[in-house]
């Protein structure tokens, strides 16, 4: 397993290799040393088959020390980060020559992969943490589809859904996210664009791993196996198990806790929005008022991102919601805290694996996206009435404190806000169903049997 140095991407390709595990495969999980030393620990069950791999990330000029994580810089010196991990090419070259593995599944970065897994008979899979219809959406690899459309050469062309999409379907990006998107497809101090990285690991691949299953995405599912020449094969949303997420770093969690006991049910909006998110001061100000407009209670994981200058609460914000609010600085034990019966209301930046862990509890999303394929996610939330967005300028993305008071009303308290809440319900019992996922699972290590004969 060798995901990309994130940990968006480290934790599902970790939960993958649990799974795998458990049938009985050895798994080589392969990343640099600070990252290995920060994984949740593994349980006993599954560790005697994962060996953790450490493979010292390159030094790169304009990269901080002991940076080796997409959290531990800021976001426009992530390109340099891609340098580093472009220089574990050789190490893992010997890494595989010596190890001889049956399959490597690996992630979007490492472009020069294809040639070096297929001189030494290595099948590959690429394991995309994206969900089916955000891949569909970034566009084929099968020539004929290519071909057949012409191609997408400026923001205007994002903002409404692929031609080679056949269903009606609301999922695109807005301008504001458009122009940022454009970005992966120019080149970057990295020395490749992300979209050149991203059809390399493609090409060639014997198998498309995507962390999704049919009864969410059917017809995407469906779409993207027509869009590449490749098995795409479903692997479940991975959720966190229940034990797995009570046992690390939860010292925090008796001080949370005592504070959620004492709120009423359903009451509090839990408001996160991922460790990789650097929102403008201006942004963050009107979050803050609106969050104080609106008279819920609320906890905000807020944590800060190293190196960067980082944007400051409004003055006197915390001493005004004391009585009713949270801000939590600390490592928050994120599923632990959906969990608890007080939370009725996330507001989230619509990762994925944050949507998936929301909706193992029914919770209702509000939603707020900020990067990469956070857009596509709420447009498709939003489709199946699993959550609002709330209402932003389309030029710039910027919102304003009655925006987020008044969809956090709806989504926590109006009547009208209702389908929102059943919705979320609905959602447990396919997102919350381990056998679905389990049965994801069951195929995708069948297919990895056949494949090695």
């Amino acid at each position: 397993m060798f995901p990309w140095l994130a940990f968006g991407h480290i934790i599902p390709f970790l939960e993958l290799s649990k799974l795998i595990a458990q049938k009985g495969y050895r798994i080589s999980f392969i990343s640099t040393p600070r990252n290995i030393e920060r994984l949740p620990k593994i349980p006993p069950q599954v560790a005697p088959l994962i060996t953790l791999v450490k493979l010292p990330l390159p030094h790169v000029e304009n990269l901080p020390e002991n940076a080796e994580a997409t959290m531990d810089v800021p976001y426009h010196i992530i390109p340099y980060l891609k340098k580093a991990h472009d220089g574990l090419e050789q190490p893992l070259s010997h890494f595989l020559e010596t190890s001889t593995p049956d399959w490597i599944i690996h992630d979007f970065a490492p472009h020069w992969l294809p040639p070096i897994a297929s001189k030494l008979g290595i099948s590959r899979a690429f394991f995309s943490i994206f969900n089916a219809s955000t891949l569909c959406f970034i566009g084929p690899t099968k020539s004929s589809v290519i071909e057949a459309h012409e191609p997408r050469s400026e923001p205007n062309h994002f903002v409404v859904p692929p031609k080679w999409v056949p269903f009606h379907t609301k999922v695109a990006f807005r301008y504001f996210e458009a122009k940022q998107i454009f970005d992966l497809f120019e080149e970057n101090d990295s020395g490749n664009s992300d979209w050149f990285r991203y059809m390399k690991v493609l090409s060639g691949i014997d198998a498309l791993a995507v962390k999704t299953c049919v009864e969410v995405e059917g017809e995407w599912v469906k779409l993207l196996g027509e869009l590449h020449d490749t098995p795409v094969i479903p692997v479940g949303l991975l959720p966190p198990s229940k034990q797995e997420s009570s046992d690390n770093k939860d010292s925090n969690w008796d001080t949370i806790v005592e504070w959620l006991n004492k709120q009423e049910k359903a009451s509090v909006v839990y408001i996160a929005l991922g460790s990789e998110i650097e929102p403008s001061q201006n942004n963050f100000n009107e979050l803050a008022f609106g969050l104080e407009q609106s008279g819920l209670p609320f906890f905000w994981a807020l944590r800060k991102r190293k190196g960067v200058d980082s944007v400051q609460l409004p003055e006197g914000f915390e001493e005004r919601t004391k009585d009713r609010g949270v801000v939590w600085t600390g490592w928050a034990p994120q599923f632990r805290i959906l969990g608890h019966e007080s939370v009725g209301g996330f507001l989230t930046h619509c990762g994925w694996s944050s949507v998936t862990e929301a909706f193992q509890f029914g919770r209702a999303l509000i939603l707020l996206p900020f990067l990469g394929d956070q857009g596509l996610i709420a447009r498709f939330l939003e489709e199946k009435q699993a959550g609002i967005e709330v209402p932003r300028n389309e030029q710039d993305g910027s919102f304003t404190r009655d925006s987020i008071a008044e969809t956090l009303k709806l989504v926590m308290q109006d009547e009208k806000g209702k389908i929102y809440r059943d919705r979320a319900k609905e959602m447990t019992t396919i997102f919350g169903d381990r056998d679905i996922h389990n049965r994801c699972i069951d195929k995708f290590v069948e297919f990895l049997e056949n494949k090695m004969g």
